[in-house]
């Protein structure tokens, strides 16, 4: 089994490239803002734990969320593995995501980081603006405000799993193909 992790700010192209990934490789693609939404609309004990938070406005808890990963992955055992993608996001949130691949006898096999300047960011942003419809997409002091929340969340998770030589830089620009087989080339080298 051989999991990833997919990290990348606002705009850098995560959704493409994981659907690439997950096609490619086979992998089992756990988003936890869709597990959240499936485990409430199943009204699962860990759903309607979480939607308890949610209706309140609160964060649910990592242990909740933990525990949905855990069912995903139970619930998957034939999985080549999983795409993680806006998880973990604190490096409390790593540890025990590792605690329980340990369990599963499994762990993080990289973490691609896809790395794109910002200006470039703001111009696709500002583009997918016209046609998705969010409303965070069209205002240029938002998206930068999202930008730089992504890079104090995310650079702590980044260095959490540096400590483990797991984190892979790869270039976020240029052709949606050449990406593409950036990311393989890199998964590529530790799958082998």
């Amino acid at each position: 089994m051989f999991n990833i992790i997919l990290f990348g700010p606002p705009g850098s192209g995560k959704g493409t490239q994981s659907e690439k990934l997950i096609s490619k490789y086979q992998l089992k693609h756990l988003s936890t803002g869709d597990l959240l939404r499936s485990e409430i609309a199943a009204k699962t004990p860990l759903g309607m734990e979480a939607k308890g938070f949610m209706d309140k406005g609160q964060l649910v808890p990592d242990e909740v969320v933990i525990g949905m990963i855990s069912s995903a992955l139970e619930a998957n055992p034939a999985a080549k593995g999983f795409l993680f993608d806006g998880f973990p996001r604190t490096e409390a949130q790593s540890e025990a995501l590792d605690k329980l691949l340990q369990l599963k006898k499994t762990e993080i096999g990289v973490m691609l980081a896809l790395e794109v300047t910002e200006e470039e960011l703001v111009k696709r942003l500002l583009n997918r603006g016209l046609t998705s419809g969010r409303s965070d997409d069209t205002n240029e002091e938002v998206i930068r405000a999202r930008i730089a929340e992504y890079e104090t969340k995310t650079a702590v998770v980044a260095d959490y799993y540096k400590k483990f030589d797991k984190v892979v830089a790869v270039k976020g620009e240029g052709t949606v193909e050449e990406i593409f087989g950036n990311l393989c080339s890199e998964i590529g080298k530790r799958m082998s």
